[in-house]
């Protein structure tokens, strides 16, 4: 049995970080930097642009697609707080409690842009029947390097132009918490069956000297 509040207070810990850049990036990289900077010339920099939905700079449309978009989230921030802790009292693998802790901490932080940037950042869009759950999320890394035609050998991408999406801090959270249970996700399952088996095998050879003696 685990507690869960290690993997929460390391969401809260990401999630200062993503808000944080976020934040940065409105206040300073804007009015200072006409909002970028160049990191990797030639093929990575900070770009600042807003998106009104979901990941990767994806939306979801229509008038109430936004308030939709959030309410999803909303709900399944809940659930995935209840699995985690459910999962850590367990004694579920700490790789798999990182993971879904990660992918939590990136979930409130769009949440975050979403619900309260209409109003704190005034960046809500223009049609948008109140600000409250419409501000928009701001995304920044850009390895535009990638941007262009790709040969046809590349697999899903080659032979076609492509635009390489800009994303945040929040969504590489999201992706590399989902990325890391979809690899590892056999041992993830298999552990806590080897740890049961394991200590059943302790009870029989305890049980075993016993009688021996």
């Amino acid at each position: 049995m685990k507690s869960p509040f290690k993997f929460y207070l390391f969401a809260i810990t990401l999630i200062v970080i993503d808000q944080a850049i976020k934040l940065w990036m409105h206040f300073e990289v804007i009015p200072n930097h006409f909002g970028e900077i160049d990191i990797i010339p030639g093929f990575f920099k900070l770009h600042y642009i807003t998106n009104k939905g979901m990941a990767f700079g994806m939306e979801l449309g229509g008038s109430y697609g936004k308030l939709i978009l959030t309410s999803f989230r909303l709900v399944a921030m809940g659930v995935i707080v209840y699995l985690l802790a459910k999962l850590a009292r367990k004694g579920s693998p700490d790789g798999l409690l990182w993971s879904m802790a990660a992918i939590l901490a990136g979930a409130i932080g769009n949440v975050i842009d979403s619900i309260f940037y209409g109003v704190w950042l005034n960046n809500a869009p223009f049609d948008a029947p109140s600000p409250w759950f419409h501000g928009q999320v701001i995304d920044m890394f850009y390895a535009y390097g990638l941007d262009g035609y790709w040969p046809d050998w590349v697999p899903f991408l080659g032979g076609s132009y492509n635009n390489t999406p800009i994303f945040n801090f929040a969504d590489a959270c999201i992706f590399v918490g989902v990325v890391t249970i979809l690899i590892f996700q056999k041992s993830f399952i298999d552990q806590p069956v080897q740890r049961e088996s394991s200590n059943y095998q302790t009870v029989i050879d305890t049980e075993y000297d016993n009688e021996e003696k």
